[in-house]
């Protein structure tokens, strides 16, 4: 058999060779594994997808649900060509919403009025033609009275306290240093003016203690004086008594 001579032959051989070669990339669903809620509350179950295609117009998003301690699965929900066809009849009856947006690959649902009943898988399937090839998501509803704490919330609890404990000691401390340190200051100052006071005083003894001779001396020289004068006074009445 002879190879054909059209370049176009060839690169149409190209392409399919190719094409048959590279592995398809099957679509990618995420949820959550296992959620939880209370009796008579609502619950929003999260789907969503990764599609190495572009988002067409005939995506498809589908959920369905089998109860606890039961074989059969239910259709429940259906998107196609842009319209939610929602469960009108059965289970879920006019409390099933669609809050999902496939153009930012998000299939989500959200339930209402939850009832005991609603214990069960709840399954997510999306396709998104050519991209068809791939795995549906499950995620686990329980339902309860009153929720049960998860232990990542308590984990979560703990950290939470531990931090605001190791903030309110750092504070303390801070707050103790601070007090602390004026304190000090304080204390300080009160004893530098208590030093000032004391040179002061000191400085004033030693004027007065300097002074003390010196007035001593002045007094002693005028008394000597005054002796003199006397003296020299008597010494004189006796000359003109002589006379």
């Amino acid at each position: 058999m002879e190879a054909p001579r059209n370049p176009r032959h060839l690169l149409a051989l190209a392409a399919i060779f190719a094409l048959t070669l590279s592995p398809a990339r099957a679509i990618e669903v995420y949820t959550d594994r296992e959620i939880y809620s209370n009796v008579g509350s609502k619950v929003h179950l999260s789907c969503t997808f990764w599609s190495s295609e572009w988002i067409s117009d005939d995506i498809s998003v589908s959920w369905h649900f089998q109860p606890d301690n039961a074989r059969d699965t239910y259709s429940i929900f259906h998107y196609a060509k842009g319209e939610a066809h929602i469960d009108d009849t059965g289970l879920f009856k006019d409390r099933i919403e669609w809050v999902g947006y496939p153009r930012s690959k998000d299939g989500s649902i959200v339930i209402h009025n939850l009832d005991y009943s609603d214990n069960g898988t709840f399954t997510c399937d999306v396709k998104n033609p050519p991209d068809v090839v791939g795995k549906s998501s499950y995620v686990h509803l329980l339902v309860y009275d009153k929720a049960p704490v998860r232990a990542g919330m308590v984990l979560g609890i703990i950290i939470g306290a531990a931090l605001i404990l190791v903030i309110i000691v750092a504070l303390l401390a801070y707050l103790i240093r601070y007090c602390w340190l004026r304190r000090q200051i304080r204390v300080q100052r009160e004893l530098s003016a208590l030093e000032r006071g004391k040179l002061h005083k000191l400085s004033k003894g030693s004027k007065g203690s300097r002074q003390a001779p010196l007035l001593s001396m002045l007094d002693q020289t005028r008394s000597f004086k005054s002796a003199s004068d006397k003296k020299s006074k008597g010494l004189g009445d006796s000359r003109k008594d002589r006379k």
